[in-house]
């Protein structure tokens, strides 16, 4: 996988190469990064690289030339497969599955924008993705860029080594993961479920599933609306919400 990032801030975008994921995945080869700054490809006496917008308005806007340059000299270094990509609050939220289809193609040219914004002709030619991270406003599009390298590093390769650990974390099937302890056994009075220590593979392997789903329907109910569990995840998520609902009439009966 190749990864260009069309960044006015270069060395934001550097930081990527220097741990993690990321720069494991660079370090084996599994991965390739490089920047392109749109300051390379301005012209005039002062080289800029964004002006005022047509129309009136505060701020400045990305001017088309540079940015078409670079993404461009950016796209003919690609062999395969290749979309590029503009991270922009106006995008689909960035998701798992997105991910993992980008993570399909050979090289992804990321588009990150400043200032108020980029000149729109530069999507209309260039851009065949929008992505957002969220409903909110950060100061520019590094940092999504970044978000997005490091989610499309992880499906490459082995580069977590373990590629388990890929399958198994939270979206990847469309539900949170499960909770994950490790020692000491108990702190605070808190204590890892029993279950852990059990050495039944069989029984681990029910618990995290209903975990996951029961996790998956209290903290994001909406990420079930989108997926039909399986006739196991069904019962587990039922045994689970019987077990809680008499856990529940017993302490007020308690109570009481």
């Amino acid at each position: 996988m190749r990864i260009d990032v069309v960044s006015l801030f270069p060395d934001m975008i550097a930081a990527l190469c220097k741990g993690g994921v990321v720069a494991r995945a660079i370090e084996r080869g599994v991965v390739r990064l490089k920047t392109w700054n749109p300051r390379d490809y301005a012209t005039g006496s002062y080289a800029a690289v964004d002006d005022r917008p047509y129309g009136g308005g505060s701020g400045m806007v990305m001017m088309i030339e540079p940015v078409v340059k670079a993404i461009r000299a950016a796209r003919a270094e690609h062999q395969g497969s290749c979309v590029t990509v503009y991270m922009t609050p106006q995008g689909k939220p960035l998701t798992q599955e997105t991910v993992n289809r980008l993570a399909g193609f050979d090289g992804l040219v990321v588009l990150a924008g400043r200032y108020e914004g980029i000149d729109e002709r530069i999507v209309d030619l260039e851009v065949e993705e929008e992505c957002s991270l969220g409903d909110y406003v950060i100061s520019g599009g590094e940092l999504a860029a970044m978000v997005l390298a490091d989610a499309v590093a992880r499906q490459c390769g082995d580069v977590l080594g373990n590629a388990e650990s890929a399958r198994c974390e939270s979206f990847m099937s469309g539900l949170l993961d499960w909770p994950h302890y490790t020692r000491p056994a108990e702190y605070e009075g808190l204590r890892v479920p029993e279950i852990l220590f059990s050495g039944d593979h069989r029984k681990i392997r029910q618990w995290r599933i209903e975990q996951s789903v029961a996790r998956t329907l209290e903290k994001r109910p909406d990420l079930l609306e989108r997926r039909r569990l399986s006739a196991e995840e069904q019962a587990l998520l039922e045994g689970y919400l019987e077990r809680k609902s008499t856990e529940s009439k017993n302490e007020s009966d308690f109570g009481n």
